[in-house]
C-alpha cells in the first residue's frame, strides 16, 4: 500500500516470546501515531477458535479454514486494548500459558501461515505500521526499511513472564515456565515454514539488562536515523 504515493512504512519487530515485543511494539506504535498488528494473537485467535468449534490441533486443513475465516475485531477502550472472536471478549483467554503453547503448535501449519498472510499484509496502512511478531521481517513484510530483533536470556524471559503471573495473582512455577519458553523456542526455530531467526538486515537488539523504556527510545532513534518520521 501506499500513501501519496510512497510505500506505507513499516517497523518488523521479531523474537522470541518474553522478548517484550507486544509492550515495546504498542508503545512505539502510540508514540508515533502508526497501526499496529499484533500477529501473535492471530495465531492464538485461530488455537481459540479451534478449541472453540472442536477443531483438532494436527487438522491442517481445519485449521486453515478457521484462519481464513477469523471473525475477530480488536478494539481500544479507555486504553486498554480488548480482542473479540465471533463477538465474544476473548481478551484474556487467549493470553494463558495453555493458549500461547496451542498457538506455537498452530503457527508451525504450513496451510494456517499461508491462510494469514493475505490479512496481516493488509494491516499495512498510512500512516504506518508497527507489526510485531516471528516472522514479520522474513515472511510478511520483507521490504520493511527498518527491521528489529528483540531478545533476551531464556532465564530472564522466563522471570519475566513469572512476575506477571504473580502480578495477576496465578501461581507458577519458574522452572516449568522455563522448560515451556525453552520448548516454545525450538519449536518456533526448527519448524519448516518461517522459522524464527532475524532477518538479514535485522538490528539485533538484547533486552535482558534493558529497561522498557530503554528500548523504546533506543527504536525510536534508530527510526528516526532511518528518516522514517521526520520529527519524534
Amino acid at each position: 500500500m501506499t500513501a501519496g504515493g510512497s510505500p506505507v512504512a513499516v517497523l518488523a519487530i521479531d523474537g522470541p516470546g518474553g522478548a517484550g515485543k507486544g509492550t515495546v511494539s504498542r508503545l512505539v506504535a502510540e508514540r508515533l501515531g502508526w497501526h499496529l498488528l499484533d500477529s501473535g494473537a492471530l495465531y492464538r485467535l485461530t488455537a481459540q477458535a479451534a478449541l472453540k468449534h472442536g477443531v483438532a490441533l494436527d487438522d491442517a486443513a481445519g485449521l486453515a479454514r478457521l484462519a481464513g475465516g477469523l471473525d475477530v475485531a480488536f478494539l481500544a477502550e479507555a486504553g486498554e486494548a480488548r480482542v473479540l472472536l465471533e463477538s465474544e471478549d476473548v481478551t484474556r483467554a487467549i493470553r494463558t500459558e495453555a493458549m500461547g503453547e496451542n498457538a506455537s503448535r498452530v503457527a508451525s501449519v504450513p496451510a494456517v501461515r499461508e491462510a494469514l498472510l493475505a490479512r496481516q499484509r493488509e494491516f499495512r496502512q498510512a500512516p504506518g505500521l508497527v507489526a510485531d511478531g516471528r516472522d514479520m521481517g522474513t515472511v510478511v513484510f520483507p521490504e520493511a526499511p527498518l527491521k528489529i530483533f528483540l531478545t533476551a536470556s531464556a532465564e530472564e524471559r522466563a522471570r519475566r513472564r513469572w512476575r506477571q503471573l504473580q502480578d495477576a495473582g496465578v501461581d507458577a512455577s519458574l522452572p516449568s515456565l522455563l522448560e515451556e519458553i525453552q520448548a516454545r523456542d525450538a519449536r518456533d526455530m526448527q519448524r519448516s515454514v518461517a522459522p524464527l531467526r532475524p532477518a538479514q538486515d535485522a538490528v539485533e537488539l538484547d533486552t535482558t539488562e534493558l529497561t522498557i523504556p530503554d528500548v523504546v527510545d533506543h527504536i525510536l532513534r534508530l527510526i528516526e536515523d532511518r528518516g522514517l518520521v521526520s520529527q519524534l
